[in-house]
């Protein structure tokens, strides 16, 4: 008789050390979303060429559309992932070969089917709204990780209606079936938007913005200054699914977003950007970590991006919300860790920034690079249109396993993308290259598709083929 060998998904890696020597990506996958005027037009799938060699680098190469209208594709993530590997709950029959594409208005979640041929996605399976919301307990899913006992999805609102309490849902890895509320006790936590964790530790971090009200048609200047937005980082057992403890920021500091954890599964720290202080208008990235292998985790603020003021001839370039502070905040709506823990890169979608920091030491990062596009006042150019003011700014980034490409899209959600940038953020994406010596950030310019690129969608986040800083786990050091 015949045997059968049974071998996890190649682009699984046990170590981030291992995924760092993975091959390089071919394409890129990027979530794109209409927001025109006049009929209404449909998101999709984006599939960029990323091979420098190729005679169609840096252009659309594949499109996938979804079936229905106004869903607005926002973040993605992949069914399955490294995480497969780790021992505490192995699942390596899994395998990466699905996007799930999520609506933050509809609550409509598609699973996109991009592995055997990239260029050529297609819609495998849609959860309609009223059965998610049903199953899961929430609406408005916005970001989703592939990890131990299934796919975890985080939701800004309850299924009910505008309001929270938000939370993470869990779906499975094959069926795609949702299984329910993740959280057994969710303790204080109401407001809700990123979450990862510390997988050998047991312990997920989760993180605060604001309810569908509060966001779905731009920011409410109101709940903003009276500080109603989420300022707290929370911690829950990843087992018991219970909450453990509530990180204060203080009550100044609003929009507490993106997380991003050390890839080095023995540690236990981490990274979160906040959007503003009321304050000054700064941005700030804070940094969580555990004291000791079993104590209580503590946060502390690591890094300030100071708002830009606006001198009084140019206020009136200023978009409305921003007039009476006669300044431009940087607004850092992304960052990114590279998979080594030697980089985070913080998109600042106010300023234009996209600052690179060397966090080796993780409480005293070093700025080391910087590059600026867009921009609020700026609208700086890219090298290769030189002649193009753009809108929009460095928002969502993504950077390859290795760390040496990292890559950037224009558009953080369209209401609040109309708030900041009011004649439009146009649709763009740009790259650069990190020397793996020196760790030195140049912008590619060769890599800038564009415009119409896009046909008339704006672009949101990027996963890379085979994974990539933001998309994997790991449980071995």
């Amino acid at each position: 008789m015949g045997t059968t060998t049974w071998r996890p998904d190649p682009t699984f890696y046990p170590s981030p050390e291992l995924a760092g020597e993975a091959p390089a990506e071919q394409h890129a996958f990027v979530a794109t979303f209409w927001r025109g005027e006049g009929e209404p037009g449909k998101d999709a799938l984006a599939v960029v060429s990323v091979d420098p060699s190729a005679e169609d680098y840096g252009q659309v190469v594949g499109w996938c559309e979804m079936p229905n209208v106004g869903d607005e594709l926002h973040h993605h993530g992949w069914n399955a992932c490294s995480s497969a590997l780790c021992p505490g709950s192995a699942h390596p029959h899994v395998e990466r070969r699905y996007l799930l594409l999520m609506g933050l208005r509809s609550s409509r979640i598609h699973f996109v089917d991009v592995r055997d041929d990239p260029r050529n996605p297609t819609i495998a399976k849609v959860i309609e709204p009223e059965v998610y919301k049903a199953r899961s307990g929430y609406s408005r899913p916005h970001t989703a990780h592939c990890g131990p006992e299934g796919i975890y999805v985080t939701n800004l609102g309850s299924a009910e209606g505008d309001e929270g309490p938000g939370g993470i849902a869990l779906l499975d890895h094959d069926t795609f079936e949702v299984k329910g509320t993740w959280e057994r006790d969710r303790g204080e936590q109401y407001l809700a938007y990123d979450f990862w964790w510390h997988l050998n530790h047991d312990r997920m971090i989760t993180s605060e913005w604001g309810t569908p009200r509060q966001v779905e048609n731009g920011v409410l200047p109101e709940d903003l200054l009276a500080g109603r937005y989420g300022n707290k980082v929370h911690v829950f057992d990843l087992v018991r699914r219970t909450h453990l403890q509530t990180l204060e920021l203080g009550p100044q500091y609003q929009m507490a977003l993106e997380l991003r954890p050390a890839h080095d599964p023995d540690q236990q720290y981490g990274f979160v950007g906040v959007v503003l202080s009321l304050e000054d208008l700064s941005g700030s990235i804070w940094c969580w970590q555990r004291d000791g292998r079993d104590g209580d985790f503590t946060i502390t603020k690591v890094f300030d991006i100071p708002a830009e003021p606006v001198a009084d001839e140019d206020v009136d370039r200023l978009p409305e919300l921003l007039r009476p502070f006669k300044a431009v905040p940087p607004l850092i709506t992304d960052i990114d860790l590279s998979v080594d823990d030697r980089f985070l890169y913080v998109s600042c979608f106010g300023t234009g920034q996209s600052i690179q920091l060397d966090v080796t030491d993780p409480l005293h990062p070093r700025q080391v690079g910087e590059i600026r596009l867009g921009g609020i006042m700026t609208r700086a150019s890219h090298p290769a249109a030189p002649d193009l003011p753009l809108a929009g700014a460095p928002q969502m980034v993504e950077i390859s396993r290795d760390g040496r490409r990292v890559y950037w899209t224009n558009s953080l959600y369209g209401a609040w993308d109309d708030q900041f940038y009011p004649d439009g953020v146009g649709a763009w994406m740009a790259k650069a290259d990190i020397d793996p010596g020196t760790g030195r950030m140049t912008l590619d310019e060769r890599f800038f598709p564009h415009g119409d690129d896009f046909r008339g969608n704006r672009v949101h986040q990027t996963h890379l083929e085979g994974g990539d800083a933001s998309s994997d786990s790991y449980c071995f050091s």
